[in-house]
């Protein structure tokens, strides 16, 4: 295995459960302070007492808040907490695709954008605006997209996740993915060229992460459910699998199928992100590689706690978005790129001494 800083540990060192529940407990006291930050600031604050009171079942619960005139219950009910929701799974998912796409392309430089997931949804959905279409069928054509980015890298690449050799085959993977997304890059910049004027702010905001239409969140925190399910079990195949499919096949695991859940349940988590919120860059791929930096490369601790960073990390920059300029607000992707960047250098840079 190469010794380069971008290359993945070929051991992981085991991690006990007692300390792997603190990590995940401070993520969570972290994850809950960010939550109830979103739910008091923005353009009209709130006190933590009326936010707390506006969050309590009652009995008049039934009753529209306006109508009984708590305006507060209205900000906190309908607008803040569904768009934290959202932003929570949307970061969630994004970053358990990129910590599951690194293992599965044992390279910590990958992310779920790489395979062009982000391109297909984003092309689908800019149709669907240019069309006119209502807002739920701008999402199922982006969750469309994106699932026709996973069958044609699946299709093309199918010899990378079917066979496990001795050899390393995830190159031709990432290569694959990377020359889909280039092409759905193109088609994007023709459906901005041919996009009315009317509707290309819009279409430009979505673009760059736009978290205004999470006020059904409920899609993307399913698909979380499901995909930790789905996934978390796995968690010890994933650690014999950063040895290489030569040496997990001689442990008794079955490479192929494995390799292939990896690659579905990370691509299906990022459709689901990008359906929600549109594209939000560098979540999938410095969230992960940041924990990976503070504690080890142990999945069965990884995976649970890149999806907390995540949703951390989300949650956060939708709330300096909504409030840097209040009441004015700034896409969601242009904070986690603006942060992004220069994190994700320094730590490269923290690596190589």
């Amino acid at each position: 295995m190469s010794r380069h800083p971008a290359s993945m540990p070929a051991t992981v060192r085991a991690m006990s459960a007692k300390r792997a529940a603190a990590i995940w407990l401070a993520l969570a006291c972290v994850a809950l302070a960010v939550l109830l930050a979103s739910l008091a600031l923005g353009s009209v604050s709130l006190a933590p007492g009326r936010v707390l009171i506006a969050l309590m079942p009652s009995h008049t619960f039934a009753a529209s808040p306006v109508d009984s005139g708590d305006l507060a219950a209205e900000i906190v009910r309908t607008l803040r907490l569904p768009r934290a929701v959202a932003g929570f799974a949307c970061g969630a998912l994004l970053a358990l695709a990129g910590a599951l796409l690194q293992v599965l392309l044992r390279n910590p430089l990958a992310e779920p954008y790489v395979l062009g997931v982000s391109g297909g949804a984003a092309t689908f959905a800019l149709v669907a605006m240019i069309a006119g279409c209502a807002w739920w069928i701008v999402d199922a054509s982006a969750f469309a997209g994106a699932f026709v980015s996973i069958l044609l890298v699946l299709g093309l690449a199918r010899r990378e996740l079917w066979r496990g050799e001795p050899q390393d085959t995830s190159p031709r993977l990432l290569l694959t993915g990377a020359v889909i997304a280039a092409g759905w890059g193109a088609l994007i910049t023709l459906l901005l060229n041919l996009a009315p004027d009317s509707r290309l702010r819009g279409m430009l905001f979505w673009l760059t992460g736009d978290l205004n239409g999470g006020a059904m969140p409920w899609t993307a925190l399913a698909a979380l459910v499901v995909a930790l399910l789905a996934i978390v079990p796995a968690a010890p195949r994933l650690n014999v699998l950063l040895r290489g499919d030569a040496a997990a096949q001689a442990l008794g695991v079955a490479v192929m199928p494995l390799r292939l859940r990896v690659y579905l349940v990370a691509s299906l988590a990022a459709a689901a992100a990008v359906t929600t919120a549109g594209t939000i860059g560098f979540i999938g791929l410095v969230v992960p590689h940041m924990l990976r930096l503070a504690f080890g490369n142990d999945q069965r601790m990884l995976l649970p706690a890149a999806a907390l960073g995540g949703g951390v990390a989300v949650m956060g920059a939708d709330l300096i978005a909504r409030t840097v300029i209040a009441p004015a607000q700034l896409p969601v992707g242009v904070i986690t790129s603006i942060i992004g960047v220069p994190v994700f250098l320094w730590m490269l840079l923290r690596r190589r001494r």
